[in-house]
């Protein structure tokens, strides 16, 4: 028998355990009675009011990763939000984790793809929660702007039963998301883990990591976020 136990603990980087996170969480959910009542507002909070941004996917700064940061900045990625989302998860009694996977969203602009050399999101991130006696995926990457201003068409969307992730296409028969590798569920994040793969597959982060200047994309270094 699976030990949820763990999936319902605080860590370095589920902080709940901090009020800034437990209260909003309790903030949010508040007068609702089920499980599945409550995901579905926590998931949509996390989606839309914390704003997708890429520059923070940093892995040698914990701090970019931790419940309590990203709601304090009200900014994040798709690993950031997803812990924050199951961070909220915990807070109020749902077993929640975190599923990593590679993935290539066929919708990025090609200024992104130039700018990772390559279209692999190595380390894409997604929530999970235990429902009705089985694990869903959510993914609360884009915010309403994001979604709209980068055409991730349709946006996700969540009704408390069924998955929630980035479909294989679009509303218009292009592709969308693919899931290409699947890195496992995990009860706390293995950030060693991505640094190791990040410093690998993306040049201009491991320049970025020996302190070498790298090439902004539109203007602003995509890499900003230090220790």
């Amino acid at each position: 028998m699976e030990d949820f136990s763990i999936y319902l603990q605080p860590t370095e980087f589920y902080d709940f355990d901090k009020k800034i996170v437990k209260n909003k969480a309790l903030e949010i959910t508040k007068d609702l009675e089920t499980d599945k009542e409550k995901a579905i507002v926590l998931f949509y909070w996390v989606r839309n009011e914390i704003k997708y941004n890429m520059a923070t996917y940093l892995p040698n700064s914990k701090s970019n990763f931790k419940a309590s940061v990203t709601l304090r900045r009200k900014n994040g990625f798709c690993v950031s939000k997803s812990i924050l989302l199951s961070s909220f998860a915990r807070a109020v009694g749902i077993p929640a984790r975190i599923h990593l996977v590679d993935l290539i969203n066929h919708k990025v602009s090609q200024r992104v793809i130039d700018f990772m050399g390559h279209n692999v999101m190595y380390y894409h991130g997604y929530s999970e929660f235990y429902l009705n006696n089985r694990w869903i995926k959510l993914t609360p990457s884009f915010d309403e702007a994001t979604a709209i201003k980068g055409g991730f068409l349709p946006m996700v969307e969540f009704d408390g039963e069924n998955d929630a992730v980035f479909p294989p296409y679009d509303d218009n028969g292009n592709r969308f998301g693919e899931y290409v590798k699947d890195r496992g569920v995990h009860a706390d994040l293995p950030l060693d883990e991505i640094d190791i793969v990040f410093e690998e597959k993306f040049e201009k982060y491991a320049r970025y990591k020996r302190g070498l200047s790298i090439n902004s994309m539109k203007g602003e270094e995509v890499f900003k976020y230090k220790k």
